[in-house]
């Protein structure tokens, strides 16, 4: 999967924008202002880390060589997948789309009223 079908998959969601707020080399994508995807453009094969909950961290963590620690963040609620092709593209696609969804849920009612959010 590269960046151009992430942003496809993304970027037209209900609150999301994409930025670059930490340099030119990390895209971070929000929703309602909050982080749910980062990608490290400079890395080959390409990184993101995912916000997911404790369990689903450690259950990735356990079942997928790719799935690491996520650096520079809260290693509990956060993983880092590496690109290598390890992981499918349909289990790819669930954990960024369960990232969305987790952090789009938790929004404050009043941002949620502001970008049309539906509970999912």
């Amino acid at each position: 999967m590269y960046i151009d079908e992430i942003e496809e998959l993304f970027i037209s969601r209900m609150g999301v924008t994409a930025s670059f707020p930490f340099g030119e080399q990390t895209l971070v994508y929000k929703v309602g202002e909050k982080v749910f995807m980062l990608c490290g453009l400079d890395e080959h094969p390409l990184r993101m880390n995912l916000k997911a909950i404790p369990e689903k961290v450690l259950e990735y963590q356990e079942q997928y060589s790719a799935c690491i620690p996520a650096y520079h963040m809260n290693k509990k609620h956060w993983f880092t997948v590496i690109l290598d092709g390890s992981v499918s593209r349909k289990q790819l696609i669930q954990m960024m789309e369960d990232s969305y969804l987790l952090v789009g849920n938790a929004l404050p009612k009043k941002v949620k009223e502001t970008i049309h959010w539906e509970n999912k």
